[in-house]
């Protein structure tokens, strides 16, 4: 991929899950995990267990609920929040994620974290991977009311953190994201090729997409 124009960038929003993160944690604890964990605490098939669950997910992906704990652990009747402890071994990097946030931080740029995960999932995460320190702020879209997919997001994130959207970079792993963010008018926009290391290379449609982060750094 090209270089970036990093002196025409003074922020970097930074997405977690899929971006920073290996996403196979979440796509294994809510495609494995938790159908085998709500079939064994409902007593009923596995097979059970995903068609009931199959529904649940498409009616409501993409919506602020989809990503609260307690809205599922209320949906559900489970304990999300202690069966994603049981997996927690899973939460792992992306390759030279450090590398990267330490360069763009010793760069001097504004770093600021934009996630839709609950605030649970996100110190859940945080607790076993030291994240916090290259952030300036955590922002979890709960905390507006809005996912990221949502215009409305971007109005609450702009009158909160001040940001120029025409200096800035944005980097997520999810398409509608990334759409939600450019109609916004934030200039620069990277997809995430590999987001789950399992999965191999994604389609990232009309987005540049980054493969390796040390390619990134050149010319910061």
């Amino acid at each position: 991929m090209s270089l970036l124009p990093w002196r025409d960038i003074d922020t970097v929003l930074l997405d977690m899950d899929g971006t920073l993160l290996d996403l196979h944690y979440d796509n294994h604890f809510w495609m494995e995990h938790l159908p085998q964990r709500y079939a064994e605490l409902h007593g009923v098939s596995r097979a059970m267990a995903e068609m009931e669950l199959q529904p649940l997910f498409e009616r409501n992906a993409g919506q602020l609920q989809w990503y609260c704990l307690d809205f599922w652990s209320a949906e559900l009747k489970l304990p999300v929040r202690e069966l994603k402890l049981e997996t927690a071994h899973l939460i792992a990097l992306r390759p030279d994620a450090d590398t990267f946030l330490a360069a763009i931080k010793q760069a001097g740029k504004r770093v600021v974290m934009i996630t839709n995960a609950h605030r649970d999932s996100l110190s859940l995460k945080l607790e076993r991977i030291e994240l916090a320190p290259y952030f300036e702020r955590l922002i979890s879209s709960h905390d507006y009311g809005f996912p990221k997919e949502n215009p409305q997001f971007w109005e609450a994130l702009q009158a909160d953190i001040g940001f120029d959207p025409a200096r800035s970079l944005f980097i997520d792993d999810t398409l509608p994201i990334l759409r939600s963010a450019q109609s916004f008018g934030v200039a620069h926009l990277l997809a995430v090729s590999e987001p789950d290391s399992r999965k191999g290379p994604k389609d990232t449609a009309e987005f540049a997409a980054v493969g390796d982060y040390r390619e990134l750094i050149a010319g910061l």
